[in-house]
């Protein structure tokens, strides 16, 4: 069985779809757990709303504002399964995700999480582009350099490897990364990544200057602490300059109002099937019915 974890932060918006995803899946042997970090909206009232009529789902909530790092980690100590699922509040997740990720766990045991790929969708739920992360396992030196083909929220992991990787907690907007960096600087990252987009991303809520730069600073903050015996001195220094080059080119964009450059460049173009197949998975998860 899996554990599902969704953290939310005000996101009313987008969470009720979110978890609409979750009891559209193929794959019905889960617990979902909606972990509130001290949502001023209504986001808490919706998350209860469906524990009322799942008795799968679990809301916790203390009123206060962890950040996502935190949260994370009390999904971990929360599961009560041997399989964890990520999920962001604001994303939606193809019906046949967990059902696909778990068999290939199930059928590889040598692995010890699994990726996929993604659609990224726009705050009305129109389909954007696609990307299909190579699969392979990444070294420590090329994670350092930037390098990922790992999409954190599309995780599926055994709770087992999650326990022994824990979030460092204050490290909000890298948190994905320093966690592929330790653990693969522990030679603890056997993974594989399914090319199929089994996760919609709303990616453009992420493309935006306060939020990339910060995510950049913290970083660079994360090669400084990890560089040491993975790489020199001297390609640390240059790892650094070009997240710096990154920063700089995110502030001309967003000066001129080019950001959605960025966001296009980030993705692939999608062809008329992956619109067919996007409609109908999407068609599936809003036509979820629940007592009101």
């Amino acid at each position: 069985m899996i554990s599902v974890g969704i953290p939310f932060f005000n996101a009313e918006a987008y969470l009720e779809d979110a978890i609409k995803s979750v009891l559209a899946q193929t794959f019905q042997e889960w617990e979902l757990l909606l972990i509130d970090d001290g949502s001023s909206d209504r986001s808490l009232n919706i998350a209860k709303k469906f524990e009322r009529l799942d008795p799968r789902i679990r809301v916790i909530s203390d009123g206060l504002n962890k950040k996502l790092p935190a949260r994370l980690n009390e999904i971990i100590n929360e599961a009560k399964f041997g399989f964890i699922a990520r999920m962001d509040a604001d994303d939606l997740m193809d019906v046949e995700r967990l059902e696909k990720q778990y068999t290939f766990l199930s059928q590889n045991p040598e692995y010890d999480l699994v990726t996929t790929g993604m659609y990224s969708i726009d705050q009305d739920n129109n389909v954007l582009g696609k990307r299909l992360p190579e699969n392979r396992i990444m070294k420590a030196s090329e994670i350092l350099g930037g390098l990922t083909n790992l999409l954190h929220a599309s995780m599926l992991a055994k709770k087992q490897w999650c326990l022994r990787n824990p979030y460092r907690e204050d490290n909000a907007l890298a948190e994905d990364y320093e966690l592929w960096l330790s653990a693969a600087i522990k030679n603890d990252l056997k993974y594989s990544v399914l090319q199929e987009p089994l996760y919609y991303y709303r990616e453009v809520e992420n493309v935006k200057k306060a939020k990339m730069i910060k995510g950049y600073n913290t970083q660079i903050e994360v090669i400084n602490r990890y560089y040491s015996g993975v790489i020199s001195n001297s390609l640390k220094n240059k790892i650094v300059c070009k997240f710096e080059l990154k920063k700089m080119i995110v502030r001309i964009f967003d000066l001129f109002n080019l950001m959605f450059i960025l966001q296009n460049r980030r993705v692939n173009e999608i062809t008329d099937y992956d619109q067919v197949r996007y409609k109908e998975n999407l068609n599936k998860i809003l036509s979820v019915k629940y007592e009101k």
